[in-house]
């Protein structure tokens, strides 16, 4: 006889597990999901079993957030270091009906279940330092979109007439190169800060003595305008008593005769 290699058994893989015993469907169903998320960690495969359009996956989410649950109360384990290590499905009894068919004969309807299991473990150090490189690489365009749904509120407020009050930067929002050269300082800005600020100030001094000059413009030809109206004014008055004094000067000519 050929001699055939065991290796671990089912229930004596290492980590921490979970299981649903008389799922309401085949194994077959269970597993065309359960391969979608092996070898994940467990935030990945939460969000594979989300967007995935499967009957099945809303009870493997479950049995997934039941494992990580333990492994954080029973293990003492921390959720974000964990990863899906092993999952599988194994039959269950099925329950036989039977539907009448014609000519008096009856066909046997196998209604199936399974079990489902799912140990997580540990990441390897490989796969947290991958997690790790992706997760920061996602920071700035999270940062982004943070933003960005910020000024969308901040838009949808002002259209509605409502006040928006300004919100601090965040340490989450502030740009990495500022906090390095934050840190390398001391909390002290650096030459380099302080020229660039002067070099930016200067314009702006320059387009506010612009704006001054502008202004002095309009306002003396505010004021011309103003002395224009009042001296024609003046003459428009002047013209309206002349005829007055002319029929005075008449009638009192007219009475002297």
């Amino acid at each position: 006889m050929a001699a055939t290699a065991v290796g671990t058994r089912t229930n004596e893989r290492p980590g921490t597990r979970a299981q649903m015993r008389f799922a309401r469907f085949s194994a077959s169903k269970a597993r065309a999901v359960l391969d979608l998320v092996r070898g994940l960690p467990v935030s990945e495969a939460a969000e594979v079993l989300q967007f995935t359009e499967r009957g099945p996956s809303v009870v493997i989410a479950k049995v997934l957030a039941s494992a990580i649950a333990n492994a954080e109360h029973n293990d003492e384990l921390d959720g974000d270091s964990l990863y899906v290590s092993a999952c599988y499905a194994d039959e269950g009894p099925t329950l036989k009906r039977w539907r009448p068919r014609a000519r008096g004969r009856a066909t046997r309807i196998r209604k199936r279940t399974c079990h489902i299991t799912i140990i997580v473990s540990p990441m390897p150090d490989e796969m947290a330092a991958r997690v790790e490189a992706r997760q920061a690489a996602a920071a700035p365009a999270r940062r982004r979109g943070r933003r960005a749904q910020e000024s969308r509120r901040a838009r949808v407020a002002r259209s509605r007439g409502e006040t928006v009050a300004p919100e601090e930067p965040t340490e989450d929002q502030v740009p990495d190169a500022d906090v390095d050269d934050a840190a390398e300082a001391g909390g002290e800005p650096t030459d380099e800060m302080v020229e660039e600020a002067e070099e930016a100030a200067e314009p702006a001094a320059d387009e506010a003595a612009d704006d001054e000059a502008d202004e002095l413009d309009e306002a003396e030809s505010t004021e011309d305008d103003e002395s224009e109206e009042e001296r024609g004014l003046e003459n428009a008055e002047g013209a309206e008593a002349s005829p007055e004094a002319e029929d005075d000067a008449s009638t009192e000519a007219k009475d002297e005769k």
